[in-house]
Protein backbone atom coordinates (compact mmCIF):
# COMPACT_ATOMS: atom_id res chain seq x y z
CA UNK A 1 0.00 0.00 0.00
CA UNK A 2 1.46 3.36 -0.88
CA UNK A 3 1.82 6.21 1.47
CA UNK A 4 3.21 9.65 0.06
CA UNK A 5 5.18 11.40 2.45
CA UNK A 6 5.50 15.19 2.90
CA UNK A 7 7.12 17.74 4.59
CA UNK A 8 6.50 20.88 5.05
CA UNK A 9 9.61 23.44 5.60
CA UNK A 10 7.58 26.65 6.72
CA UNK A 11 5.07 26.51 9.44
CA UNK A 12 1.23 25.97 7.76
CA UNK A 13 -1.69 27.61 9.45
CA UNK A 14 -3.92 25.21 11.35
CA UNK A 15 -6.83 26.24 8.85
CA UNK A 16 -5.01 25.43 5.86
CA UNK A 17 -3.22 21.90 7.06
CA UNK A 18 -6.96 21.28 7.79
CA UNK A 19 -8.19 21.89 4.52
CA UNK A 20 -5.77 19.19 2.64
CA UNK A 21 -6.69 16.40 5.36
CA UNK A 22 -10.28 16.95 4.40
CA UNK A 23 -9.72 17.09 0.81
CA UNK A 24 -7.36 14.14 0.52
CA UNK A 25 -10.14 12.36 2.90
CA UNK A 26 -12.72 12.93 0.24
CA UNK A 27 -9.96 11.98 -2.70
CA UNK A 28 -9.18 8.63 -0.87
CA UNK A 29 -12.16 7.47 -0.68
CA UNK A 30 -12.94 8.14 -4.04
CA UNK A 31 -10.24 5.97 -5.05
CA UNK A 32 -7.83 9.25 -6.44
CA UNK A 33 -4.97 9.32 -4.41
CA UNK A 34 -2.79 7.12 -2.02
CA UNK A 35 -2.68 7.65 1.85
CA UNK A 36 -0.61 10.40 3.74
CA UNK A 37 1.69 11.56 6.29
CA UNK A 38 2.37 14.77 6.62
CA UNK A 39 5.52 16.37 8.93
CA UNK A 40 4.84 20.16 9.64
CA UNK A 41 5.03 22.69 12.23
CA UNK A 42 1.91 25.07 13.00
CA UNK A 43 2.37 28.82 14.19
CA UNK A 44 0.92 29.51 17.30
CA UNK A 45 -2.66 28.03 17.97
CA UNK A 46 -4.89 26.70 20.23
CA UNK A 47 -7.17 23.92 19.34
CA UNK A 48 -9.75 22.23 20.67
CA UNK A 49 -11.42 18.74 20.23
CA UNK A 50 -14.94 17.06 20.35
CA UNK A 51 -14.63 16.70 24.14
CA UNK A 52 -13.28 19.59 24.95
CA UNK A 53 -14.26 21.33 28.43
CA UNK A 54 -14.88 25.49 28.45
CA UNK A 55 -13.49 25.20 31.84
CA UNK A 56 -10.05 24.14 30.60
CA UNK A 57 -9.10 27.37 29.12
CA UNK A 58 -7.63 29.61 31.69
CA UNK A 59 -6.87 32.46 29.57
CA UNK A 60 -10.19 33.64 28.12
CA UNK A 61 -7.87 35.91 25.42
CA UNK A 62 -6.22 33.07 23.73
CA UNK A 63 -7.66 32.31 20.31
CA UNK A 64 -9.11 28.91 19.87
CA UNK A 65 -10.11 26.87 16.28
CA UNK A 66 -12.78 24.46 17.47
CA UNK A 67 -12.15 21.03 15.15
CA UNK A 68 -13.57 17.54 14.75
CA UNK A 69 -10.94 15.78 16.02
CA UNK A 70 -11.21 13.57 19.17
CA UNK A 71 -9.76 14.80 22.43
CA UNK A 72 -9.73 18.22 24.15
CA UNK A 73 -7.89 21.61 24.20
CA UNK A 74 -4.16 21.82 23.21
CA UNK A 75 -1.44 24.21 22.27
CA UNK A 76 0.36 23.67 18.67
CA UNK A 77 3.54 25.95 17.78
CA UNK A 78 7.06 26.61 16.67
CA UNK A 79 9.66 23.95 18.15
CA UNK A 80 6.43 21.57 17.72
CA UNK A 81 6.67 18.74 15.23
CA UNK A 82 3.28 17.67 13.93
CA UNK A 83 2.82 14.57 11.74
CA UNK A 84 -0.82 14.62 10.13
CA UNK A 85 -2.25 11.49 8.11
CA UNK A 86 -4.96 10.40 6.49
CA UNK A 87 -4.69 6.70 7.00
CA UNK A 88 -7.15 4.13 4.66
CA UNK A 89 -8.27 1.35 7.36
CA UNK A 90 -10.16 0.02 4.49
CA UNK A 91 -7.20 -1.47 3.58
CA UNK A 92 -6.04 -2.75 6.74
CA UNK A 93 -7.50 -3.64 10.22
CA UNK A 94 -10.33 -1.71 10.64
CA UNK A 95 -10.02 -1.43 14.61
CA UNK A 96 -9.09 1.97 15.93
CA UNK A 97 -7.89 1.47 19.24
CA UNK A 98 -5.27 -1.33 17.43
CA UNK A 99 -4.28 2.12 15.03
CA UNK A 100 -4.05 4.58 18.04
CA UNK A 101 -1.97 1.52 19.42
CA UNK A 102 0.50 1.69 16.33
CA UNK A 103 0.65 5.52 16.71
CA UNK A 104 1.80 5.18 20.26
CA UNK A 105 4.08 2.07 19.47
CA UNK A 106 5.78 4.61 16.42
CA UNK A 107 6.61 7.60 19.00
CA UNK A 108 7.62 5.27 21.89
CA UNK A 109 10.32 3.21 19.21
CA UNK A 110 11.41 6.71 17.68
CA UNK A 111 12.27 8.23 21.29
CA UNK A 112 13.91 5.19 22.44
CA UNK A 113 16.40 5.59 19.13
CA UNK A 114 16.83 9.22 21.29
CA UNK A 115 17.80 7.04 24.31
CA UNK A 116 14.66 8.31 25.73
CA UNK A 117 12.02 5.82 27.71
CA UNK A 118 7.92 6.71 27.16
CA UNK A 119 5.23 4.84 27.71
CA UNK A 120 1.57 5.07 26.89
CA UNK A 121 -1.35 5.13 29.13
CA UNK A 122 -4.67 3.43 28.29
CA UNK A 123 -6.52 6.01 30.82
CA UNK A 124 -5.00 9.50 29.30
CA UNK A 125 -4.14 9.21 25.58
CA UNK A 126 -0.52 10.74 24.61
CA UNK A 127 2.81 9.84 25.05
CA UNK A 128 4.48 10.26 28.46
CA UNK A 129 7.68 10.76 30.59
CA UNK A 130 8.58 9.83 33.98
CA UNK A 131 10.36 12.71 35.47
CA UNK A 132 11.24 11.54 38.82
CA UNK A 133 8.33 11.02 40.66
CA UNK A 134 6.30 13.27 37.80
CA UNK A 135 4.36 12.39 35.18
CA UNK A 136 4.73 14.54 31.97
CA UNK A 137 3.33 14.28 28.63
CA UNK A 138 5.75 14.72 25.59
CA UNK A 139 3.16 13.49 22.64
CA UNK A 140 -0.37 14.36 22.31
CA UNK A 141 -2.58 12.19 19.88
CA UNK A 142 -6.20 13.29 18.37
CA UNK A 143 -7.79 11.34 15.64
CA UNK A 144 -11.22 11.57 13.33
CA UNK A 145 -12.18 8.14 11.58
CA UNK A 146 -14.74 9.13 8.79
CA UNK A 147 -15.37 5.97 7.12
CA UNK A 148 -12.90 3.77 8.37
CA UNK A 149 -10.59 6.45 7.39
CA UNK A 150 -8.26 7.52 10.04
CA UNK A 151 -7.13 11.34 9.40
CA UNK A 152 -5.79 14.36 11.96
CA UNK A 153 -2.45 12.99 13.83
CA UNK A 154 -0.53 13.61 16.52
CA UNK A 155 1.88 16.36 17.71
CA UNK A 156 5.91 16.12 19.47
CA UNK A 157 6.98 18.99 21.46
CA UNK A 158 10.60 19.34 20.86
CA UNK A 159 11.76 22.51 21.84
CA UNK A 160 8.32 24.70 22.10
CA UNK A 161 7.23 27.21 24.52
CA UNK A 162 6.20 25.26 27.85
CA UNK A 163 4.72 28.60 29.02
CA UNK A 164 2.34 28.54 26.20
CA UNK A 165 0.67 25.66 27.99
CA UNK A 166 -0.55 28.25 31.15
CA UNK A 167 -3.40 29.21 29.41
CA UNK A 168 -5.52 26.08 29.33
CA UNK A 169 -5.00 22.47 30.81
CA UNK A 170 -4.14 20.44 28.07
CA UNK A 171 -5.54 17.58 27.16
CA UNK A 172 -8.24 18.09 30.11
CA UNK A 173 -5.56 16.74 32.40
CA UNK A 174 -5.32 18.53 35.74
CA UNK A 175 -2.92 16.38 37.75
CA UNK A 176 0.11 15.94 34.72
CA UNK A 177 2.57 18.06 33.15
CA UNK A 178 3.83 19.24 29.68
CA UNK A 179 7.91 18.23 28.42
CA UNK A 180 9.81 18.74 25.68
CA UNK A 181 12.34 16.49 24.24
CA UNK A 182 15.18 19.19 24.65
CA UNK A 183 14.10 19.45 28.84
CA UNK A 184 14.48 15.93 29.46
CA UNK A 185 17.53 15.49 27.28
CA UNK A 186 19.66 18.32 25.51
CA UNK A 187 20.72 16.64 22.65
CA UNK A 188 20.78 16.65 18.80
CA UNK A 189 17.43 15.49 17.36
CA UNK A 190 18.78 15.19 13.82
CA UNK A 191 17.30 12.92 11.36
CA UNK A 192 13.83 12.41 14.10
CA UNK A 193 11.33 13.38 11.31
CA UNK A 194 12.82 10.69 9.00
CA UNK A 195 12.72 7.91 12.04
CA UNK A 196 9.63 8.66 12.58
CA UNK A 197 8.32 8.30 9.17
CA UNK A 198 10.25 4.99 8.87
CA UNK A 199 8.84 3.51 12.17
CA UNK A 200 4.98 4.60 11.08
CA UNK A 201 5.36 2.87 8.18
CA UNK A 202 6.61 -0.10 9.52
CA UNK A 203 4.22 -0.06 12.31
CA UNK A 204 1.47 0.46 9.48
CA UNK A 205 2.11 -2.98 7.87
CA UNK A 206 2.14 -5.16 11.10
Amino acid sequence: MNIEIKKSKKPVKYEEALIVMEKRLKDIYENKYNDLIWILEHEDIYTAGTTHNKNDILDKNIRIIKTNRGGKITYHGPGQLICYFVIDLNKRKKDIRKFISIIEKTIIDTLKFYNIDTFADKKNIGIWYKDNSEIKKVAAIGVRVSRWIAYHGFSLNIKNDLQRYDAIIPCGIKNKGVTTLKEIKDQDYKGLENKLIENFTLNLQS
